[in-house]
């Protein structure tokens, strides 16, 4: 498996106090996908810093505490301009006050470049309801993840979310 391209991310999970985070809608050749906001890592950076850019960037959102590398997961899956066999993403745990209006600093049309075309704020119970009639969610496991994550607080160390 070391011959695979894996491109390096990071993600966040923008959870306020009444358990509502916010998620971005992809829209992939192969259907749509509800995700974590973030991306891949730019050549040189590490995770903090290509996590700063990406929620700057999709969120608009530049002043943030940072919590605990809650996540990974490793999802082997052809990207549709065939750089990459799949991606390793890191979670990191990104608390907030309060739901806030996205306003990202790219425009639109360059975030439709890159397939996300909707940022929206969902309750566990959305989640919940949503991924039992069908919806996609990366990772798969989103509504249970978040669960535990509320329900415990973040995990001694990252734990892996499958795919």
């Amino acid at each position: 498996m070391s011959s695979l391209r894996i491109r390096q991310a990071v993600r966040a999970i923008l959870l306020t106090p009444d358990a509502s985070v916010l998620l971005v809608r992809f829209e992939f050749p192969i259907g749509t996908v509800w995700a974590l906001p973030g991306g891949g890592l730019d050549p040189g950076e590490d995770h903090e810093t290509a996590l700063h850019r990406e929620l700057a960037e999709e969120v608009g959102l530049s002043e943030m505490t940072l919590g605990p590398h809650v996540w990974d997961r490793e999802h082997i899956i052809p990207f549709v301009d065939g750089q990459w066999d799949g991606q390793r993403d890191r979670f990191y745990l990104v608390p907030i006050e309060r739901r806030i209006e996205p306003a990202p600093l790219l425009s639109w049309e360059q975030l439709r470049e890159e397939r996300l075309h909707e940022l929206r704020w969902w309750s566990l119970a959305d989640i919940e309801t949503a991924a039992h009639a069908g919806t996609r969610f990366a990772p798969q496991r989103l509504g249970p993840l978040l669960t535990d994550l509320v329900t415990d607080g973040p995990p001694a160390s990252p734990i892996l979310t499958g795919t």
